[in-house]
């Protein structure tokens, strides 16, 4: 079996993936109990599949009941440069650095779908393949491989590649000689802790989704709290804050891989606010972007115009605030608010004037208390 492990190894690099490891189906009681435990204090707000997928993320047998063997697979999606530095860039649209090329799911699955035909074809073996979106415990399984511990920032970490690991899993109905398990390297640095934004690393491994940027920009489809509005700052699709800080990042390295290197320009919000559904959806048609759909996608734009400090934005705010969707509609009368500095304008009455939505007209009233 042990050379059965090398060529598995051996194929994975030349399919292009970084890293790999082997480990059993199998999740600790003290894994489900702190699973169960997030889900109970509703950490997880909106993403209710994770209450539904509980039992099969907790028994693997669950989704393939022939699974022996979890591979576990890493791809490098390193940047060039810390995405940090974007965050200075008020008048910019900030997203995450996975989301400014093609879509990282469809890359994996192209070299996932090989991998299934080499066991199928060479092998005689039948596997399973998944990226991402699976009720899979990714992260646990990464750290039982190998390949990387969880950080203090709740996601994987490793000595190669930093926090720039993309991961999917392979299931193999075969007993492979598991990998040892990740030993914790975080020690006593809590920089991911202290540079979140939001506060949504309540303490070390322990994270509220409900506060989280990437969570709220990406998952969520209401209003943006009004708490939380001023310290998204100029990001529109997810947060990469504590994943940059990691002083583990030092030795990472840029991706080789050009459909995940960063290839669209840092545009101005204002290019943005001009977009309607048919313009969003084929300018990121390959992006995965594309997937919280054009009203959320307006929703953060005009949150961060509102955070930008740039007064030419509002006329198209302006126009937007005629919207008809009440999402839109109501991110935009918090971000005029903001660009004229919360003072008396006819815009707010005018918006006002044929309003009926509740939702609109509530931003309205807390925008009249600071008039």
């Amino acid at each position: 079996m042990h050379d059965l492990k090398e060529k598995i190894k051996q194929k994975s690099r030349e399919l292009g993936f970084d890293s790999i490891g082997f480990t059993k189906p199998n999740v600790d009681n003290q894994t489900k109990r702190q699973f169960k435990k997030f889900l109970k204090r509703n950490y997880h707000g909106e993403m209710k599949w994770l209450e539904r997928h509980y039992q099969k993320k907790i028994n693997p047998k669950m989704i393939w009941n022939e699974v022996e063997t979890v591979i576990v697979l890493g791809l490098n999606y390193g940047p060039k440069v810390n995405p940090i530095l974007k965050n200075k860039s008020k008048k910019n649209a900030n997203a995450s650095i996975y989301a400014n090329n093609k879509d990282y799911h469809n890359i994996i699955k192209s070299k996932l779908d090989l991998f299934v035909s080499w066991f199928r074809d060479e092998l005689n073996l039948e596997s399973k393949i998944f990226v991402d979106s699976s009720p899979i415990l990714e992260k646990y399984y990464a750290k039982k491989t190998g390949i990387g511990w969880q950080g203090k920032h709740t996601n994987i970490v490793s000595k190669d590649f930093g926090s720039w690991l993309f991961l999917s899993e392979i299931f193999l109905p075969i007993n492979l000689e598991k990998d040892e398990i990740s030993k914790n390297n975080c020690g006593e640095c809590s920089k991911c802790l202290e540079i979140c934004p939001t506060s949504a690393i309540i303490d070390d491994y322990k994270i509220n989704a409900k506060k989280c940027i990437s969570y709220l920009t990406i998952e969520y489809k209401g209003p943006i709290p009004m708490s939380l509005r001023k310290k998204i700052g100029n990001k529109i699709y997810g947060c990469d804050d504590c994943l940059s800080i990691c002083p583990w990042n030092k030795f990472s390295k840029p991706t080789y891989n050009r459909d995940l290197l960063s290839s669209k320009n840092n545009k101005e919000l204002s290019f943005f606010l001009k977009f309607d559904k048919n313009k969003f959806e084929k300018y990121y048609s390959h992006s995965p972007i594309k997937r919280i759909g054009w009203v959320s996608f307006m929703r953060n734009i005009i949150n961060a115009a509102g955070n930008s400090e740039n007064e030419l934005l509002i006329q198209d705010l302006k126009k937007l605030a005629f919207n008809e969707n009440p999402i839109i509609r109501g991110a935009c009368v918090w971000s005029l608010s903001q660009l004229l500095k919360n003072k008396k304008n006819k815009v707010f009455e005018k918006i006002k004037k044929n309003e009926r939505n509740k939702y609109v007209l509530f931003e309205l009233d807390m925008i009249n208390k600071f008039l």
